[in-house]
């Protein structure tokens, strides 16, 4: 912004306005991520290999639709249904997580409604997700 300022008559001066604007997107990501570090949760996953967890692949079959889905279970940051990324606090995730294939699984939604899922298969998924951009 100095440099840009210094090259003369600011009312002309794309540089100074582009350099300004590039400022301010840097100020609001500083103000963006520090606030999500201030109210951040640390969410431990202790599950197995066999259960349920963080960066797991789970082939979920819903009982009443008679289809098999595939999710991956993420932290609520990275967590997009429509990529095939659930969050391990939502309905779903919460009621996966520590469950092993096999089982049958009731997800409580809000409002007193719910649906029942097995599990039909676990897998461990280590790709590295970009975290989206605010």
């Amino acid at each position: 912004v100095k440099e840009a300022r210094a090259q003369g008559d600011l009312s002309e001066n794309f540089e100074y306005y582009a350099a300004k604007r590039e400022k301010n997107q840097n100020e609001s990501r500083i103000k963006y991520l520090e606030r999500m570090i201030k109210f951040a949760d640390v969410i431990e996953d202790r599950a197995s290999d066999d259960e349920v967890g963080l960066n797991k692949q789970v082939d979920v079959y819903f009982v009443d639709d008679d289809e098999t889905e595939t999710y991956k279970i993420t932290t609520s940051i990275r967590g997009q249904s429509l990529e095939g990324r659930i969050s391990i606090e939502s309905p779903l995730g919460a009621a996966l997580k520590g469950h092993k294939v096999g089982d049958r699984v009731s997800v409580a939604m809000p409002g007193g409604t719910g649906y029942d899922v097995i599990i039909k298969g676990i897998r461990i998924d280590n790709s590295d997700d970009d975290i989206a951009q605010f």
